[in-house]
């Protein structure tokens, strides 16, 4: 007599309920870094368009006229922080982000980039 081997429906469903909560959890933190690449290419865009030779208000005016554009909404041109080093400006923001995800439980991020 042969013993069987293989899965339980038991651990099956087990697998299903880890796999599905792995995938709730992607849908829900997708978005928020979808939306940090979004600041990261805007922030990029002003440094490498030529817009960061101006003043620093012009920066920020720039930041927000891309930020409308793109629909970000998580920081403006005031959030961020311009620095010059040697003849270099540097264009750097940081947020947090919490994300809930079920009950009570919640994801937090810091996200933090410049354009250097």
């Amino acid at each position: 007599m042969h013993k069987q081997i293989g899965i339980s429906m038991i651990g099956i469903l087990f697998v299903c309920i880890g796999l599905v909560l792995v995938a709730v959890g992607g849908m829900k933190v997708a978005p928020a870094y979808i939306e940090y690449m979004s600041v990261k290419k805007a922030v990029a865009g002003i440094v490498q368009g030529g817009e960061a030779r101006g003043t620093v208000a012009e920066i920020r005016r720039a930041f927000d006229k891309r930020a409308q554009v793109d629909d970000i909404n998580v920081i403006s041109g005031t959030d961020l922080e311009i620095t010059k080093e040697g003849n270099d400006v540097v264009v750097a923001f940081s947020y947090p982000k919490k994300i809930p995800l079920f009950g009570n439980v919640s994801i937090y991020f810091d996200f933090a980039g410049s354009s250097k």
